[in-house]
């Protein structure tokens, strides 16, 4: 077990978590405003390592899930103001059980510290890892579908006043198909509590270590500035992955489509990349890339939009005529297994295209 309780230390956690979100996982700024809350409460917030899970704990993933589009409609009026605590109580009075520990849903700037931010509020300890090793889109990407580990029973509940219980649901896609409609109902995103782990499961479903990954990111952004060295080549050690183009923004289009922002950018480059283009293919997060309409990264492996000075784009603030860097890694190794591609790779989303691992892309 670790204990954060430094202000620099959660700053570093949103700014290494905003990286691997690849453009989605919730909005950095309100992420940070979730863990000073969480700092406030207790003074520390735990963080234990997958291993020390005791055998009869049972932990879940607390989450939001919506679009990351700007709100383009006026929501009804709000109901239920913490939605998430709600959420949770009722989950461990459907359990019948005490939850011991909660384990984000992926690593993003925002939905990391909403699972963080709540174990602090119930005085609960975060596990070092998450469930899919960035931030994707849907709920259908999660490492348990691998494994056929069961999300329910779950609970959704709504600002709106909508409050769902699903004891059981048909296949993933129903339970994602539930969620997402019940999201575009409230006008743009739901608290959900969901996937009731116990030991054994935790240990074939968690990307470990994840979370302080995350602050590690940070900490080598922070002091590369200070040093006065190349942040973005700060990052592209620190995820063991390669910059693959820099560019400004010379076209972005989006929509908010069934509770999720799709578009496209269109990056022009600059510097060793001039004359060169890098097209990027966008659901919540950057999903497929092309370099002069060539793939150069496809899912489930990872890219992200960086500013000179390290910090992550995150695609609703995605504008035209932004200077990037583009760094892209690996995804964890079980995204690459058949199950994993059928889930997470390019024909998942509808790309007539036969996964290519990163690594050879690049070269």
């Amino acid at each position: 077990m670790y204990k954060i309780t430094r202000a620099q230390e959660i700053e570093d956690l949103i700014r290494g978590a905003a990286v691997l979100a690849t453009g989605g996982g919730g909005n950095p700024k309100e992420g940070l405003k979730l863990l000073e809350e969480a700092l406030k409460i207790k003074g520390e917030i735990s963080i234990i390592d997958v291993d020390e899970v005791r055998e009869d704990w049972v932990a879940v993933t607390p989450y939001y899930v919506g679009t990351i589009a700007p709100l383009a409609k006026t929501k009804k009026p709000v109901k239920i103001t913490d939605s998430m605590t709600l959420a949770f109580r009722k989950m461990e009075k459907n359990l019948d059980k005490k939850i011991n520990a909660v384990v984000p849903g992926e690593i993003g700037g925002e939905n990391t510290p909403v699972a963080i931010n709540i174990g602090a509020k119930m005085n609960l300890p975060i596990l070092d890892g998450d469930l899919i090793g960035r931030a994707a889109p849907e709920i259908t990407q999660g490492i348990l579908h691998i494994f056929d580990v069961p999300m329910y029973p779950s609970v959704l509940v709504s600002e709106t006043g909508n409050i769902l219980i699903v004891e059981k649901y048909a296949d993933i896609e129903d339970y994602e198909a539930i969620a997402r409609f019940v999201s575009i109902l409230e006008g743009r995103f739901i608290a959900v509590v969901d996937t009731p782990l116990v030991r054994e499961n935790i240990k074939k479903v968690v990307v470990k270590n994840s979370v302080s990954k995350c602050i590690e990111i940070g900490r080598v952004i922070r002091e590369s500035r200070k040093k006065g060295k190349n942040p973005v080549d700060a990052v592209v050690k620190a995820i063991n992955g390669w910059k693959i183009f820099e560019g400004v923004v010379k076209g972005y289009t989006w929509k908010d489509e069934g509770g999720f922002l799709v578009g496209e950018a269109l990056l022009g480059g600059i510097n060793e990349w001039q004359g060169h283009t890098l097209k990027s293919w966008i659901k919540n997060e950057h999903i497929m890339a092309w370099r002069d309409n060539k793939p150069i990264v496809m899912p489930p492996d990872l890219m992200a939009f960086l500013l000179d000075n390290g910090e992550a784009v995150i695609n609703s603030d995605l504008k035209k005529d932004i200077k990037v860097q583009v760094v892209a890694t690996k995804a964890p190794e079980i995204w690459r297994t058949p199950k994993g591609l059928e889930l997470f790779g390019p024909k998942h989303f509808g790309f007539n295209l036969e996964y290519v691992p990163v690594e050879e892309l690049v070269k």
